[in-house]
């Protein structure tokens, strides 16, 4: 198998930024006691204030050829006892360091207006990120969440590496008028930046394998329609799908009326809950039929216009897409997130062990979805127990469903890392 991949991650809460670089470089060296080759940290939005001073910090006591960062409403990583720990709100530094034997890592800055045309061939992207698509690179990308254009990364992304996982988040910040902070260092700009705009990723290729895990965290509710008529985000009419191919004359109904009726449908508690946590779901197979949860792309429900019965959602729509409403609430959060992480478990039971991971949460959930702190990550830890775990609080979570990579909301997505 050659040299093992060996990850190490270390989180401090200490107030000055000076300590928390101090302690979290101490402990993940002494943890790693090898040499690494990239390190990715997350920064809490308390310190934004002293953004500008971490790199040169990180640079004065950490030997890392690559590291890539950005800053967060909440961060995510391994307190001194080992356990993994959700800080929101207040000051917090994660650092996680990684040693990859036979693994080339390719580090990039790329700004929107560096972005290749979505019409351009996959060698214009290519050309961007600096990889060549026969190393089927894993990817790792980190965005500000009002300058990188991050919808037609990805999709430019999947046009170029298809089958290459990509995940990721967008920078956030705890209060509004914070500006977010990408961190890059690369063997080209090896002193590090501290950059505002933009996406910084890294690419992995070679003997690793980054498993993607994507807990959107939402359950169906009513039944499976089919969108009959529909413009850009705009869904204008609906038609009930019963199992039985939908004809252009078929019998349909507003999406108001629809939703009327589902809601006067609901028990008393989804009823309440519908008021403030319903979403839309878009079934992402257009031939599959039977659809089950994991099969729909969760969206926002943006608003409605009952002069003419239609929804807006976050999302474009098509005329014969099927969609279905859907209720995100903390126990859905759980099981589907435990659901995940046990058919992970499963399906990796014959693979070599993860060693770390990302964890990628939206901002919506942690202790103001489940009353509680470090839910997701405790959960995490009670399936994967051996694995060093770093991430933060985003603006937008990237990650696969069925194969396509999204930006997604009130979603945790997780990288997992293990050797190939």
């Amino acid at each position: 198998m050659g040299n093992p991949i060996k990850w190490a991650n270390a989180l401090s809460t200490r107030p000055s930024l000076e300590a928390a670089v101090a302690e979290v470089v101490d402990r993940v060296e002494r943890s790693l006691s090898i040499p690494a080759d990239v390190g990715v940290v997350f920064i809490s939005s308390a310190y934004a204030s002293e953004y500008s001073r971490l790199m040169p910090l990180l640079q004065e006591r950490l030997s890392v050829p690559v590291i890539i960062g950005c800053g967060g409403g909440g961060i995510i990583g391994m307190n001194d006892r080992g356990e993994p720990q959700e800080v929101e709100g207040n000051p917090a530094l994660s650092l996680s360091v990684a040693h990859l034997p036979d693994v080339s890592v390719r580090a990039f800055h790329i700004l929107a207006d560096a972005l290749p045309d979505l019409d351009s061939p996959p060698d214009a992207w290519v050309e961007v990120v600096g990889v060549p698509p026969q190393e089927q690179p894993q990817f790792i990308l980190l965005a500000d969440p009002f300058s990188s254009k991050v919808n037609d990364l990805i999709q430019g992304l999947d046009f170029a590496y298809p089958g290459s996982i990509k995940v990721g988040g967008l920078a956030s910040a705890g209060a509004m008028g914070l500006p977010s902070g990408l961190f890059y260092r690369s063997p080209e700009e090896p002193v590090g930046e501290l950059y505002r705009e933009g996406t910084v990723g890294i690419a992995l290729s070679g003997n690793i394998v980054l498993d993607p895990i994507v807990a959107q965290g939402c359950r169906p509710i009513g039944q499976t329609y089919q969108v009959m008529k529909g413009e850009r985000n705009i869904v204008l009419e609906l038609a009930a799908q019963d199992g039985s191919e939908i004809t252009a004359d078929a019998q349909t109904s507003s999406p108001l009326e629809v939703l009327r009726d589902l809601i006067n449908s609901l028990s008393e508690t989804d009823r309440q809950l519908a008021q403030h946590s319903l979403f839309i779901g878009l079934a992402r197979d257009e031939f599959k039929q039977q659809l089950g949860q994991r099969d729909f792309l969760i969206r926002n429900l943006l608003g409605v216009d009952p002069r003419i019965g239609a929804i807006a959602i976050g999302d474009r729509v098509r005329p014969g897409q099927r969609i279905q409403f859907h209720l995100r609430d903390a126990r859905t959060s759980e099981e589907d997130l435990e659901l995940l992480l046990q058919d992970y478990q499963e399906k990796t039971a014959n693979t070599p062990e993860a060693v770390g991971a990302l964890m990628f949460s939206c901002l919506g959930r942690g202790e103001g979805l489940y009353g509680q702190p470090d839910f997701d990550s405790q959960l995490f830890r009670r399936y994967l127990q051996n694995v060093q775990l770093g991430g933060f609080f985003c603006n937008g979570e990237i990650g696969p469903v069925s194969g396509t990579t999204f930006l997604h909301g009130y979603t945790s997505v997780l990288g997992i890392c293990r050797q190939s």
